[in-house]
């Protein structure tokens, strides 16, 4: 029996598999910008909105004062030049069973909205309730994300407590949990042991492997 009233995204690294996609435009801008090649992506910055991945890779070379032009500029590569991402496993499963038990779901992400509606699209997923970064005064880690789409599924504060949210990211992660509700780890990029760390309940390798325990419960 499913106890849990309803089941939040993260989109990049849950949902799908975008780095190449990210990186790919990340690289193209700053070719353009820049006429040199990027930096190879830190872990340190995943699941960061575009600007602060942005002003890292200006930091590198010292063009800090560029940062929006570059954020800006990838953005339109993103868009213009758009790779699709790759579905990671269990989200048809997971979406069919969430609609068929009228449990709700949806996805806040630290993505564009551009990006998420264009590969939503492409790989033909059903998901229509959806934020992007460009929605929230402070993006994640802050909670406003998840506040913000529990709210719009129709969710009080009095439920947050028995809203799972899926994350791969440490950012992500300590959104989830400042909002109070369940953070549940998919290890994309991180082991089990760095998001049980930084507040995981339960950790998969994917969303696949959480509905079939959500199936068996």
């Amino acid at each position: 029996m499913i106890v849990q009233k309803g089941f939040l995204f993260d989109f990049d690294g849950v949902v799908v598999d975008s780095a190449h996609s990210h990186y790919a435009a990340w690289s193209s801008a700053f070719k353009e910008l820049f006429n040199q090649e990027i930096a190879p992506f830190p872990k340190s910055h995943i699941g960061k909105t575009p600007m602060l991945i942005a002003a890292y890779f200006c930091s590198v070379i010292g063009q800090e004062h560029k940062s929006n032009e570059l954020y800006l500029l990838k953005e339109k590569h993103l868009d213009i030049y758009f790779n699709v991402p790759k579905l990671l496993p269990g989200i048809h499963e997971i979406t069919q069973f969430l609609s068929k038990e009228k449990i709700p779901y949806g996805i806040a992400s630290n993505a564009t909205k551009q990006f998420l509606k264009n590969s939503i699209h492409h790989l033909n997923i059903n998901f229509t309730t959806v934020f992007g970064v460009e929605d929230y005064i402070k993006p994640k880690p802050a909670p406003e994300a998840y506040i913000m789409l529990a709210n719009a599924l129709g969710f009080k504060k009095e439920d947050f407590k028995d809203i799972w949210i899926f994350e791969d990211s440490l950012t992500g992660t300590k959104a989830a949990k400042l909002a109070g509700m369940i953070p549940i780890g998919i290890t994309t990029q991180y082991n089990e042991d760095e998001l049980k760390e930084a507040g995981s309940i339960l950790v998969f390798r994917n969303v696949l492997e959480a509905y079939k325990y959500l199936k068996n419960k």
